[in-house]
């Protein structure tokens, strides 16, 4: 399966908000060249989609059950979604 693209849909919950998650997100997303968006939701949870080549989506959603250092996952759940056609960057919504 190396070399396939593949889009993914993570929300986490826990102690996610207030503590970086979205920028680092963005910043490890970027380091492993994936594309996509991350949000915090109303209910303090945190939504991520990204989408690249299987290895490093892997890598991201790994990255995900851990956040950043200040964070702590306390809930997990993660979709597989079809990939987009054009999808340009990663943003912080």
């Amino acid at each position: 399966m190396t070399g396939q693209t593949m889009r993914r849909r993570v929300v986490v919950s826990g102690r996610v908000q207030g503590v970086g998650f979205r920028w680092n997100a963005r910043s490890r997303a970027a380091e492993l060249g994936l594309t996509g968006w991350v949000r915090n939701l109303p209910d303090r949870r945190v939504e991520i989609y990204f989408q690249g080549e299987n290895g490093a989506v892997e890598e991201m959603e790994d990255w995900c059950r851990l956040g950043p250092q200040f964070s702590r996952v306390s809930g997990f759940s993660v979709t597989d979604e079809a990939p987009l056609e054009y999808e340009e960057g990663f943003e912080i919504r």
